[in-house]
């Protein structure tokens, strides 16, 4: 290489240099590289590790060590001093041993914070690789480890730490502790599985790949890393499926799902409605002013809507109840609606394909009645951006695909107050379900609606997860109010639904049951296409919407025996009214859990997000949340979905990945 091509070289850097730190002076960043040392300042650190030579990423070269040098460079680390300076000189001199026979041999020596590299001996080198786009460098590596909090950042770097030992890599680095094992999982590893040399190049060549599409897009500009981008692509797409597409294509498909790329940046990526959908809408539809009104998007006058169910009606108690949700909605709405139902779709391929054919049938809302579907919802969202996907579950972080469910704690509070008042020795038995979201608040519910009428009350705590006949052993340690699962529809009275009473000859009596009105739900969701509120939804923040409404919108009920005492069922109708209105809310009370912690002093509002994912239980309720390894093999793929605890568990790379 001539000297003169150095010169020019360095010429180049230096104009980029300025300009780049003319941008960050304008946007009013921090125009030169960071300082390690001025970081640490007031760090708190739980050592350092020797790490030996590396190859590193040169992108994540970001500062130096100390203060000295950083004046000469701007934030990109392209220099910033003349080019008659002995600086420049010896930057040219590198540049030519560059691109010479020599090259730069000698690795740089780096202090690693946090993922992030800081120069402590080789600015002049880091410079002139990163002027010609050098993937990576070689480093003397010391890590410099952050001591353990609970600050999200922290977390996801011993994450990081645990993950580097398995892949070798530093591209693979998530913003959020958990997203390696879902990625282990989604390409089709082991949790455990270490990299061979062979995989960590074929996944280093599909993530460079895949970064020009997720740059392309204006990836740079959000707070989050490429392997977060491509973990959500995975979710939808395979890893396979990235070698194989054109670019073009590439940057289709991850447009498809670019507004769950950027919600990760969200601290609650889910916006939770629980307000009545008429009020709502009707608030966020008033636009005022001629050109919103102009501009506002058309409704539609009729509307197809396909429900996807994985069993028949007569198969399941669950189907059933949707499937006569399905039928109001037709009797409600007539010839609004044009009605399609696939139920049998009890594996994700035969669900993608009811999906398809709906759509292919005209479809323009799509009801999926179970969390099991949601990948084959979320791969619709991505595949028919026009179409309105609904998932029946709750807390799903996925902008595409809506999800709904019932706040059925309000229906629990009150069969709680029937129980508390109906049991004189206060000893009141409870079979849970699933240990997922909203359970824990109906648990709790029904404790503070048995506190209300009863102040001695107890409740016994049993899982049907976890055992197999647990109203039986309630029903042995002399119990004889127990609250069992709820009722799936308000015809089915003949089983011992919901709030129980044990006959002397064993027998259980029906006293209360909350109950899922499905119709109610289906006729409001499908009416705010109709007026415009689906749409004025959509222009929020950005975040996933998750409908989980109560009594107020006719969601759930209470079904109430009619030979209950008169007493009692004047007290049952002032709360079921109290609950409709919002004037009385089950939550907004003094609240103590079992840790003797202090939940609610009385006057707090607790937010709807904390409700839904308590994991916690009242200090009056006998017994614990089951762990993972607890449950029945049968209860594990819905808590996995749905678990209060889900984040924690490892994922399986035949399952669902959320």
């Amino acid at each position: 290489m001539s000297r003169q091509e150095a010169v020019e070289q360095y010429a180049r850097a230096l104009k980029q240099g300025r300009r780049q730190y003319k941008d960050c002076v304008l946007h009013a960043r921090y125009p030169y590289p960071q300082v390690l040392d001025e970081i640490l300042d007031n760090a708190s650190l739980a050592g350092q590790v020797d790490m030996g030579v590396l190859e590193i990423p040169t992108e994540l070269v970001i500062g130096t060590k100390t203060a000295g040098r950083r004046s000469a460079f701007a934030s990109d680390f392209m220099p910033l001093m003349e080019s008659d300076t002995e600086f420049a000189a010896k930057w040219m001199d590198l540049c030519a041993a560059h691109l010479g026979s020599e090259g730069i041999r000698d690795p740089i020596r780096c202090y690693e914070y946090l993922g992030r590299f800081y120069v402590q001996e080789g600015n002049k080198r880091v410079s002139v690789l990163k002027s010609y786009e050098a993937p990576s460098i070689f480093a003397y590596v010391i890590r410099v480890i952050p001591a353990w909090s609970e600050e999200p950042e922290i977390q996801a770097y011993y994450d990081f730490m645990r993950s580097y030992q398995l892949t070798g890599m530093y591209q693979v680095y998530f913003s959020r502790a958990g997203s390696f094992a879902k990625l282990q999982a989604a390409l089709g590893y082991e949790k455990d599985h270490r990299w061979t040399a062979d995989e960590r190049q074929s996944f280093n060549a599909g993530l460079t790949y895949f970064k020009a599409a997720f740059q392309k897009l204006g990836g740079g500009e959000l707070p989050v890393t490429v392997a977060d981008a491509l973990l959500v692509w995975l979710k939808v797409y395979s890893f396979d499926e990235l070698k194989a597409m054109p670019a073009a294509e590439l940057v289709k498909s991850l447009s498809a799902v670019w507004a769950d790329v950027k919600v990760l940046s969200q601290a609650e990526p889910v916006t939770v409605t629980t307000e009545p959908l008429e009020s709502r809408e009707e608030e966020a539809a008033a636009e005022p002013g001629l050109l919103s009104r102009l501009f506002k998007p058309k409704s539609p006058s009729r509307l197809n809507v396909a429900f996807i169910s994985e069993h028949r009606p007569e198969e399941s108690d669950w189907a059933r109840a949707h499937d006569l949700g399905r039928q109001y909605l037709e009797a409600v709405l007539g010839d609004q609606v044009v009605i399609q139902t696939f139920d049998s779709a009890s594996t994700e391929a035969a669900a993608e394909a009811a999906i398809d054919q709906a759509v292919e049938a005209g479809a323009q809302m799509v009801f999926a009645t179970t969390p099991p579907l949601i990948g084959p919802c979320r791969k619709a969202a991505a595949k028919y951006p026009h179409v309105r996907i609904l998932n029946c579950s709750a807390s799903m972080p996925y902008t595409g695909v809506r999800t709904y469910y019932s706040r059925i704690y309000e229906g629990k509070f009150i069969t709680g107050a029937i129980a508390g008042a109906m049991s004189p020795s206060g000893r009141i038995g409870y079979v849970a379900s699933n240990p997922i979201f909203g359970v824990p608040a109906g648990i709790n519910a029904f404790a503070l609606g048995a506190r209300l009428t009863n102040p001695r009350a107890r409740i016994q705590l049993r899982w049907s997860c976890t055992e197999k006949d647990p109203m039986g052993a309630l029903a042995r340690e002399g119990i004889s109010l127990i609250s069992n699962r709820d009722i799936p529809t308000p015809d089915r009275t003949r089983e011992p639904w919901g709030l129980c009473q044990v006959q002397e000859d064993g027998a259980l009596h029906s006293l209360a049951s909350p109950y899922w009105h499905w119709g109610n739900v289906y006729v409001r969701l499908v009416r705010s296409v109709f007026n415009g509120g689906w749409d004025a939804l959509s222009s929020g923040d950005g975040r996933a919407v998750s409908y989980w409404w109560g009594m107020r919108s006719r969601a759930i009920d209470v079904l109430m025996d009619p030979e209950l005492p008169a007493g009692v069922r004047q007290l049952a109708e002032i709360l079921r009214r109290g609950v409709a209105d919002s004037t009385i809310l089950p939550f907004h009370r003094p609240i103590s859990s079992q840790d003797g912690a202090v939940r609610n002093d009385g006057d707090r509002w607790f937010t709807p997000e904390e409700i839904l994912h308590m994991d916690w239980l009242c200090d009056c309720v006998d017994g614990t949340i089951p762990s993972y390894d607890q449950l029945l093999p049968m209860s594990r793929s819905i808590v996995r979905l749905q678990g209060v605890y889900r984040e924690s568990i490892p994922p399986e790379k035949e399952g669902t990945i959320l």
